[in-house]
């Protein structure tokens, strides 16, 4: 069902999004997902496995001790560290999609420029939360907010400072 919320005007913006990025931050489950899958995708006339298969990928993993899929750079230690060097790398625009306990790491040490999230219609009853304990108190500024066609809504944050 949530697979259907991302055709039309859903899917544009999932495309859009990820060939806006000019590289793709991983935890190490996203990784695995995206690995088996993307590097089979050849077409080039698509425009997300073109992206994901040729732009550089950042791992954070604890337990792999290396990556195999096309420009992927593993970070292991001092992740904060490298992630804030990667950050002030000029004309890195690096996305991270899933990812859930990396996220929790980005949120703790205010590593987030833009938020782009996708809510769908659907009750889960369960989950993990999206901003979990120890996530820096952040104002945002709402930039875009779209409605699909199934009910879906994508909204685009960029900080609007500290509270």
């Amino acid at each position: 069902m949530a697979g259907s919320l991302f055709r039309g005007v859903g899917g544009r913006l999932v495309t859009e999004g990820i060939a806006d990025a000019r590289g793709f931050l991983l935890g190490r489950k996203t990784y695995d997902i995206f690995a088996n899958y993307w590097p089979k995708v050849t077409n080039p006339k698509n425009p997300i496995a073109t992206a994901l298969n040729s732009r550089p990928k950042y791992v954070v993993s604890r337990s792999l001790d290396r990556v195999t899929w096309n420009n992927s750079s593993l970070i292991k230690r001092d992740v904060v560290a490298e992630l804030r060097k990667l950050r002030q790398q000029t004309g890195r625009t690096v996305h991270t999609w899933g990812s859930s306990d990396l996220l929790q790491t980005l949120l703790k040490n205010d590593l987030i420029d833009e938020y782009r999230l996708f809510v769908l219609p659907v009750v889960l009853g369960s989950g993990k939360q999206l901003f979990g304990s120890g996530t820096v108190p952040l104002a945002l500024k709402q930039v875009e907010s779209v409605t699909t066609g199934k009910g879906g809504t994508y909204h685009r944050f960029e900080r609007g400072g500290k509270l």
